[in-house]
């Protein structure tokens, strides 16, 4: 080992689905040259020697985290040694970022401003608060004089609930929204995004956790195994639209996400973050199979990291799906940027496997992906 050559060690597991079992393994990253290897902590020996694997990036690995190794999908769940969490786990923290009902339309822009800090979205969810839950996340204020304003005003539309991490992400996320109140944001910090996007004292566009204790609390709230939120997704006069996890560990998804909510005849009604295994996905794409040439590496692509679904409604079922098509530009991005240069593929696709997004072909799957998605998946992730 070089001596610069620091070893990260992380604890992994994997769901083997041939064996219907859960396997779990140490994760090394060398630092020196960014290479990889896993050992079998139940078998005590070597399951992959130290070589390269150049789409896992060091800011992958956190706790929490899930990521792809030659086709498998490791969750990391906790630091594998003293030096690794004395190294990382003060750095990398997180933070409870929530887009509120008047700054919704903007999610895309938001998180595109997120992405720019250098924060890391690992957990989404769009929902609609009912005034018991805004009561609860709340119940700090309770019996203030704006605490009933605030609850009308967060029951009122959905919400987009996210957990960032990185490194001091409570602090970095509470400088980027900017001070409480809109019009004091507009004069000492106008880059904000509460400065940028907010109304006032309680419309104020973004809410972020105030200290490491509340960002634990309110991600919990969202994220944690006791959540459980009705999805806000319209289920009739709909189609569905998967960002790739390319896209996202380019950064592109807020500006992916923006086009579709810049759009005046379509309505973004839910956003979310999910991490598909090879049986999510084969299931999902089984009606391609067949049907496109690509159908193994498209589920290579679907696996290989986060995508993030987003449902689409509109007035009528078949225009609501052939205007998202429109949207999305030909399966081929590079055909799209001769033909339809302003498309999302030709803007943002790289070829036919990683084209950006994957949008329904037929008007009668759209309520059917969504469906599975925003319904049977919802909860999973």
């Amino acid at each position: 080992m070089a001596r610069n050559d620091e070893r990260w060690s992380f604890n992994v597991e994997y769901f083997d689905h041939n064996a219907d079992m859960m396997r779990t393994y140490q994760l090394f990253w060398y630092t020196g040259d960014s290479t990889v290897e896993m050992y079998d902590t139940k078998n005590r020996r070597t399951f992959l020697k130290r070589c390269e694997y150049p789409p896992l990036k060091a800011s992958e690995l956190y706790p929490g985290s899930v990521v792809e190794v030659f086709s498998r999908q490791l969750k990391v769940t906790g630091y594998a040694d003293e030096f690794t969490r004395k190294k990382l786990g003060v750095s990398v923290g997180k933070t409870f970022a929530m887009i509120k009902p008047d700054a919704y339309p903007q999610a895309g822009n938001i998180i595109d401003a997120i992405n720019s800090t250098g924060l890391r979205v690992n957990k989404m969810r769009t929902v609609v608060l009912t005034r018991e839950q805004a009561c609860d996340f709340y119940n700090e204020h309770a019996g203030k004089d704006f605490f009933e304003n605030l609850v009308g005003f967060m029951t009122s539309g959905r919400v987009l609930a996210m957990e960032l991490v990185g490194t001091d992400a409570v602090a970095k996320w509470r400088s980027t929204i900017g001070p409480t109140n809109t019009d004091k944001a507009k004069q000492e910090a106008p880059n904000s995004l509460r400065a940028k996007f907010g109304t006032d004292g309680t419309r104020n566009a973004v809410h972020g956790s105030d200290a490491n204790t509340s960002a634990e609390r309110e991600c919990n709230f969202f994220f944690g195994p006791q959540a459980s939120f009705e999805s806000p997704a319209n289920f009739e006069n709909c189609t569905v639209a998967i960002i790739l996890p390319h896209i996202i560990k380019a950064n592109g998804q807020g500006k992916v996400i923006q086009e579709f909510q810049s759009q005046q005849d379509v309505a973004v009604t839910a956003i979310q973050l999910f991490n598909l295994n090879k049986a999510n996905a084969k299931e999902f794409l089984e009606v391609y199979n067949g049907v496109i040439p690509d159908f193994s590496y498209k589920v290579e692509e679907l696996t290989s990291g986060a995508c993030i679904a987003l449902a689409v409604a509109g007035s009528d079922q078949t225009e609501v799906v052939q205007k998202v098509r429109d949207l999305a530009g030909p399966y081929d991005p590079q055909i799209g940027q001769v033909l339809r240069p302003a498309t999302i593929r030709a803007k943002f696709g790289v070829d036919k496997v990683m084209n950006c997004i994957h949008v329904t072909d037929l008007a009668e799957d759209g309520p059917l992906e969504v469906e599975y998605f925003f319904n049977l998946l919802q909860n999973t992730n």
